[in-house]
C-alpha cells in the first residue's frame, strides 16, 4: 500500500519519510503553485491515500503575498482532493488553529465558526473549504505550534538565543500547545489507513500537544530541559507587534480525534525531550 505525501523538506513530511509505504514528492515533481500538476501526479501514481504535508507557512510574509499563499494553501489542496475523490481514495489535509478568530479562552471545537485573523489563516481556510467541496473521503487535521529537530521552528530558535543571552522577553498571553511533527506524522498515517476502510470517518479534527502553555512557558521548559541558564520575562503580544496578527487563544479541543480514531493528545514535553536528543546526536 502506497501513501503519497506532498512535501519533502517540511517538518511533518520529514517525519513521514521513514514510514513504510510512504512516497514523498517535492517541488521537482509537484509544485503547489501549479494545482493541476498536483492533481495529475495523483492520477498517475494512483496511491491508496494522499497526505498533503506541504504548505505556504510564512505567516508574516503572507500579509503581502496572500494571492500566492491562497494558491498553495487553498487551490492546490482543492485540486488534490478532487483528484482523490475521482479515484475514490482518502485525502488528509493538515490545517491550523489560525482559521479561528483566536479570541476567548475556550478550546475551539471542530465545528466552531471560523474567522481567520490574518492572510495565512484565510489561505488555510480556503484549502479546508476546497477539500470539503471536492466531495470525497477526507480528513482535515488542524494543529498548532509545530516543532521538530528539522527546519525552522521555535525550539531551535530558543536554543540558539538561550545560548547567546542571559535573558529573553517572550510573549506570555498567547495560549496553546506545541505539537511534535513526529506525532502529527503518525496521526496522519493512522487517519489515512482508517479512512481507507471506513470513509464514514471523514471530517474535521483537531490535534494538539498537551498540556496547555504560553510561548513564554514553552521557552522556560526548553531552557530547563536543555540546561540553559536563560531567564524568561513574559510580555504581552502588544509589546511584540508582528505584520500578521497572532491568535491569543490557540486552544484546540481534541476529543473527537481520540473518540473516532483512537489517537490521544501527545505530551509535548516528552516530544521536546526527543527533539533535544535528536539535535544533540546530529550536532
Amino acid at each position: 500500500m502506497t501513501i503519497l505525501v506532498f512535501g519533502a523538506t517540511g517538518q511533518v513530511a520529514r517525519e513521514l519519510a521513514p514510514h513504510a509505504g510512504v512516497t514523498r514528492v517535492g517541488r521537482d515533481r509537484a509544485d503547489l503553485t501549479d494545482p493541476a500538476a498536483c492533481a495529475a501526479l495523483i492520477r498517475a501514481e494512483r496511491p491508496a491515500a494522499v497526505i498533503n504535508a506541504a504548505a505556504y507557512t510564512a505567516v508574516d510574509r503572507a500579509e503581502s503575498e496572500e494571492d500566492l499563499a491562497t494558491v498553495i494553501n487553498g487551490a492546490a489542496p482543492g485540486a488534490m482532493a478532487e483528484a482523490c475523490a475521482a479515484l475514490g481514495i482518502p485525502f488528509v489535509q493538515i490545517s491550523t488553529d489560525y482559521v479561528f478568530a483566536g479570541t476567548g479562552e475556550t478550546p475551539w471545537q471542530p465545528a466552531d465558526p471560523v474567522a481567520p485573523p490574518n492572510a495565512y489563516g484565510r489561505s488555510k481556510r480556503a484549502g479546508e473549504a476546497a477539500v470539503i467541496a471536492a466531495g470525497g473521503t477526507y480528513a482535515i487535521l488542524r494543529t498548532s505550534w509545530v516543532v521538530s529537530a528539522h527546519g525552522h521552528n521555535f525550539v531551535k530558535t530558543m536554543l540558539r538565543l538561550g545560548a547567546e543571552r542571559e535573558r529573553l522577553t517572550i510573549v506570555a498571553d498567547q495560549i496553546g500547545a506545541p505539537t511534535p511533527a513526529r506525532a502529527i506524522a503518525a496521526a496522519c498515517l493512522e487517519i489515512a489507513r482508517q479512512l481507507i476502510a471506513e470513509p464514514g470517518k471523514s471530517g474535521i479534527y483537531h490535534f494538539q500537544g498537551a498540556p496547555l502553555v504560553s510561548w513564554a512557558g514553552f521557552a522556560q521548559e526548553i531552557f530547563a530541559q536543555a540546561d540553559l541558564a536563560c531567564a524568561v520575562e513574559g510580555i504581552a503580544s502588544t509589546d511584540y507587534p508582528t505584520p500578521a496578527l497572532r491568535p491569543l487563544n490557540s486552544r484546540l479541543d481534541c476529543a473527537a480525534l481520540e473518540t473516532v480514531f483512537g489517537i490521544p493528545q501527545p505530551d509535548w514535553r516528552l516530544g521536546l525531550s526527543e527533539i533535544l536528543k535528536e539535535l544533540e546526536a546530529t550536532s
